[in-house]
C-alpha cells in the first residue's frame, strides 16, 4: 500500500489543460511567463469545485471521472475566459517581468 497524500485532482487537470491551451496556436500572442500561467490556473480553480483525494487509487478514479468530455469542455471554456482576463490585467507586464 502506498503512503497517503493529499492532492486536488481538479488542479492537476487544470494545470495540464492551461499549458496545453496556452501553448497552442490560438494563444501564441499571449504571455507565457510563469506568473501569467499561474494566474490563469488560479483564476480557473477559483471558479471550479475542488476534488481532493488521499490515495493513488482514488486519484485515478477521480481523474477518470473528471476527464469526461463534458467536464473538459467546461474547464476549457473557463481557461479561455481566464487567459483573456489575465492578459488584460493592468499590472500584467509589470508582474510578468518579476517572474522572469
Amino acid at each position: 500500500m502506498s503512503k497517503p497524500f493529499l492532492v486536488n485532482v481538479t488542479e492537476e487537470i487544470v494545470n495540464g489543460l492551461v499549458k496545453f491551451l496556452l501553448y497552442g496556436t490560438e494563444y501564441q500572442t499571449f504571455c507565457h511567463c510563469d506568473y501569467c500561467e499561474k494566474e490563469i490556473a488560479a483564476d480557473v480553480l477559483n471558479q471550479l469545485p475542488s476534488y481532493y483525494v488521499s490515495t493513488a487509487e482514488a486519484r485515478d478514479q477521480a481523474f477518470r471521472k473528471l476527464k469526461s468530455p463534458e467536464n473538459i469542455e467546461m474547464i476549457n471554456k473557463q481557461i479561455i475566459l481566464s487567459i483573456h482576463a489575465v492578459g488584460k490585467k493592468p499590472d500584467h507586464k509589470k508582474m510578468s517581468n518579476l517572474s522572469n
